[in-house]
């Protein structure tokens, strides 16, 4: 089976959302969907080909040495290289925060949500085919948002302007909807509250579960008690696994 309907879903909402401007505090817009393709594509290709996959985790935008370096969702560097066996070369974003420079596989600095969350099914599923035969990890909104102080702050989706965002949702909504169709996901599970939100706004009307685990971020008090633990507890409370 293809990943063709993803992939042309994918590079629509790479053109739709090509040269939009943000305001402040979203200094830096930073696309892996454009210098990141490479490896973004790959990873379609080879774990979002059609057919059925049961279970989609939706995440809510790049972090900055995760996605933003590899192109992958979550995408920490040696879950995406080691266990998925994914390495393409990467570009770099037209305007780079100082801080938060993009050097693809040789950033030296690792994704902790990313860590968590492909270490718990690492943990769970030994090998990444068996994994991806019934589940995908996806991010709903594309663009890494960077706020121009020194550390180059990460910017949340919510931290800007409903009328801005609401133009970017659109698209976003037209992605989504094609995986989950596409894909036969029948649960879609947000990795926090507001990929949670936007799945339910995105997918209304489709014949879709909704779950939800906590955020693996270090910036979740509850993440850095024991995520794994809690995402599983989580899962099979919500009836995602058994």
């Amino acid at each position: 089976m293809s990943a063709e309907p993803v992939i042309r879903a994918t590079i629509a909402l790479r053109k739709a959302l090509a040269g939009r401007s943000f305001p402040a505090p979203a200094d830096f817009v930073y696309q892996p969907l454009d210098y990141a393709w490479a490896s973004h594509e790959a990873y379609l290709r080879r774990f979002a080909a059609a057919g059925s996959r049961k279970v989609l985790f939706l995440g809510m935008n790049p972090g900055p040495f995760g996605m933003a370096q590899t192109g992958v969702p979550f995408g920490e560097i040696a879950a995406v290289r080691d266990w998925m066996g994914l390495e393409m070369p990467v570009g770099r974003p037209e305007k780079e925060h100082p801080s938060k420079k993009v050097t693809g596989f040789a950033c030296h600095r690792s994704e902790v949500s990313g860590r968590r969350l492909w270490g718990l099914f690492q943990e769970r599923f030994g090998k990444a085919e068996a994994f991806f035969a019934d589940h995908l990890v996806h991010n709903y909104c594309p663009l890494l948002f960077l706020e121009n102080t020194k550390q180059g702050r990460n910017v949340i989706p919510e931290e800007l302007p409903n009328e801005i965002m609401a133009l970017v949702n659109k698209e976003c909504d037209k992605l989504l909807r094609v995986m989950v169709e596409t894909l036969g996901v029948s649960t879609v599970v947000g990795v926090g509250g507001y990929a949670e939100t936007r799945a339910r706004e995105a997918l209304d009307g489709l014949l879709v579960k909704f779950a939800k685990v906590p955020h693996p971020s270090p910036a979740n008090p509850v993440a850095n008690r024991g995520w794994s633990a809690a995402a599983t507890k989580a899962l099979v409370e919500q009836g995602v696994w058994s």
